[in-house]
């Protein structure tokens, strides 16, 4: 049981690292964009990118053993995510703003903490600063 535990608790790891990167890497509010909006805007790297995403987050599913309906759901967000750059510009601009990785990803990780718990690292982790160095103080 707690080699599933483990492995449920890394997909859920492997999710939100690919959640942020895809869509929350510059946000401002409920809105954010990441490599998933950016690359939209290229043609073919921008549906390669957002497809291997995608099938990404689908094997950390099947890893963490996500039920049935979580992973219909998924692959549903994920589809929507990659048609949604189908049509040019107006496709772009919807994909750049939909944030499928995002919800994907948050299906897969309500599914692990309601099966396994809550992951060891806490939420306050994933929204520390980056690239700031917080000065020792001197004693």
């Amino acid at each position: 049981m707690t080699d599933d535990r483990e492995k449920a608790h890394t997909a859920w790891r492997a999710a939100e690292r690919i959640k942020r990167l895809s869509d929350r890497l510059i946000g401002v509010g409920p809105i954010g964009v990441g490599l998933d909006g950016v690359l939209a805007w290229v043609p073919v790297a921008g549906t390669v990118y957002s497809v291997g995403a995608g099938a990404l987050l689908i094997y950390h599913g099947l890893t963490a053993r996500a039920s049935l309906p979580t992973l219909a759901r998924m692959t549903a967000y994920l589809v929507l995510d990659s048609a949604a750059s189908v049509p040019p510009v107006i496709g772009w601009a919807v994909d750049t703003l939909f944030p499928g990785h995002l919800m994907a990803a948050g299906a897969l990780q309500k599914d692990i903490e309601a099966r396994h718990g809550p992951s060891e690292l806490p939420h306050s982790w994933y929204n520390r600063p980056r690239g700031r160095k917080v000065a020792k103080a001197k004693v």
